[in-house]
């Protein structure tokens, strides 16, 4: 119960936060004519705000202190980044519920709440049902951007990746209510997600950066060549899982960098850019969750090999002491 509730808040305050960017970024993006259209991601916008504070508000003591330290929540650039943006697109920013999600606790392993289930059940019935809105908005907008219907200053390709986070958004909370529970899906896939995200990041990052910043465009370009290379390497199967997240790590662990310096380059107004403020920081702390991603899968897997290499030991001195004749690979013990 209480890994229910605790992964339950986490996936919320995580892509909520997302969620609700995105029809913020989708807001500011429509002509002052496409009055239907604005209303329509307003409303979302604001839905998924009230779904957000909702959640914080029952947070406290009942998420994993790992989430809290990894800055995918929140960063130190995400209120000024968000009072920023609300200044250029006049789009209003609740930024209290960033102040509160910054006063959270960790307390993930004691939240046997019973009173909490059907809170948290309350939840992610309404996020699921908020999501099929959004994900048929996005759907529909994407089709008439592309027969020339209407015009949004995002990019198709951004479009189409902003689905896929909602997507991806449905499926954890619908394992979540079926099965109280995220599934450990296959790491190449979770891999092969992230890095595509990040690679479209890097293209993003690109054609946003004003035609005179030469440096910091030939540097999101290489990344996108490389996260480009590490999809291809996993297609074709040239490289070893265990290698395969170390290269996947190492290059995003640099990326987060990369994009936390060009986050504050922008709010200090030293980058030429067309980047919202907050679309930066959006896209640091989705670099922030794919290490949080990888360095779990990491730690369980250096786990599983001292576990295993423990029960190992231990039948081998068991048959050295009480077998007769002790015979090679004896071991039947499992994790």
């Amino acid at each position: 119960m209480g890994n229910y509730i605790r992964l339950s808040l986490e996936t919320h305050l995580f892509f909520a936060r997302i969620m609700k960017e995105h029809a913020l970024f989708l807001t500011a993006g429509f002509q002052c004519k496409e009055k239907a259209w604005i209303r329509r991601a307003d409303m979302f916008y604001k839905q998924f705000e009230s779904l957000h504070r909702d959640v914080v508000m029952v947070s406290d003591k009942r998420v994993g202190k790992e989430i809290l330290d990894s800055c995918e929540l929140i960063t130190e650039h995400t209120i000024p980044a968000e009072r920023r943006t609300q200044q250029l697109s006049g789009v209003q920013i609740d930024s209290r519920i960033t102040m509160r999600q910054q006063a959270l606790s960790a307390g993930g392993d004691n939240c046997e709440d019973r009173n909490m289930m059907p809170v948290v059940t309350r939840i992610n019935q309404r996020a699921l049902q908020l999501l099929d809105g959004l994900i048929s908005f996005k759907e529909n907008l994407l089709q008439e951007m592309s027969e020339a219907r209407v015009y949004n200053a995002n990019y198709p390709l951004l479009i189409k990746h902003i689905i896929r986070e909602a997507k991806l958004y449905r499926q954890l909370v619908c394992e979540l209510i079926d099965n109280q529970d995220i599934s450990k899906k296959d790491l190449q896939e979770t891999e092969n997600f992230w890095n595509q995200i990040m690679m479209e990041h890097a293209l993003f990052i690109r054609g946003l950066l004003d035609p005179s910043e030469v440096e910091l465009i030939d540097n999101a370009d290489c990344y996108a060549v490389e996260y480009r290379e590490l999809l291809e390497a996993a297609r074709e199967q040239d490289c070893k899982a265990g290698k395969m997240r170390e290269e996947s790590l190492g290059t995003t662990l640099r990326f987060s960098g990369f994009k936390e310096a060009g986050t504050e380059g922008i709010l200090e107004c030293k980058i030429a850019s067309i980047i919202m403020p907050l679309l930066a920081d959006h896209v640091l702390r989705e670099a922030n969750h794919y290490i949080r991603l990888l360095q779990s899968a990491e730690n369980e897997e250096e786990c599983m090999m001292e576990t295993s290499c423990s029960c190992e030991d231990h039948c081998k001195n068991h048959c050295d002491n009480h077998c007769e004749k002790p015979k090679e690979n004896a071991c039947n013990c499992r994790r």
